[in-house]
């Protein structure tokens, strides 16, 4: 498969602002993205719509009820969103949130070190796939003979993720 060429790519500037996300149940959604992930609640719009940010932001993520009040999760074998992808700045950071989600009892689909980053895969109440993940340092991540990336797809060790949010609580 080739890629569609363009007259120009697209600026090294710019990045996903936010996604927005059909729920069946407005609050259920809220009581997981606010209670268990520790997003803010930034704006109710009536009772059909939330938006929920990290520090204080418009919104990264909106929620609604528009078109799902009710509804049920896409079957599988159709297209959509297959996750939606929160980055941390740090690797104690989402270690925090591995211990948030353990303590919550959210199970997780799976863990992975892919090299570039390390990350955490689960999904919401309404079964639409969320990824916590950290990027490892740019200089370390694997390449290959031509010095292009290389990334992987490894265990992840949950044990050593959350030995480091030990250590950081202990310094």
């Amino acid at each position: 498969m080739s890629a569609v060429p363009t007259s120009a790519p697209i600026p090294a500037g710019a990045r996903i602002g936010h996604v927005h996300l059909k729920v069946s149940d407005l609050q259920r959604a809220l009581d997981f993205y606010c209670g268990v992930l520790g997003f803010e609640l930034q704006q109710m719009y009536g009772e059909q719509a939330a938006f929920v940010s990290a520090g204080g932001y418009h919104h990264h993520i909106g929620l609604n009820t528009w078109e799902s009040a009710g509804g049920q999760p896409p079957p599988p074998g159709t297209t959509g969103l297959y996750h939606v992808a929160i980055l941390y700045p740090t690797r104690a950071d989402l270690a925090g949130a591995l211990k948030r989600l353990a303590a919550n009892h959210v199970q997780l689909d799976g863990a992975a070190d892919h090299g570039v980053s390390e990350a955490l895969y689960l999904h919401d109440p309404d079964m639409n796939g969320v990824e916590l993940y950290w990027d490892k340092p740019e200089a370390d991540w694997p390449r290959n003979a031509e010095g292009g990336i290389a990334m992987t797809t490894q265990r992840l060790d949950l044990d050593g993720l959350l030995n480091t949010r030990r250590e950081m609580e202990g310094a």
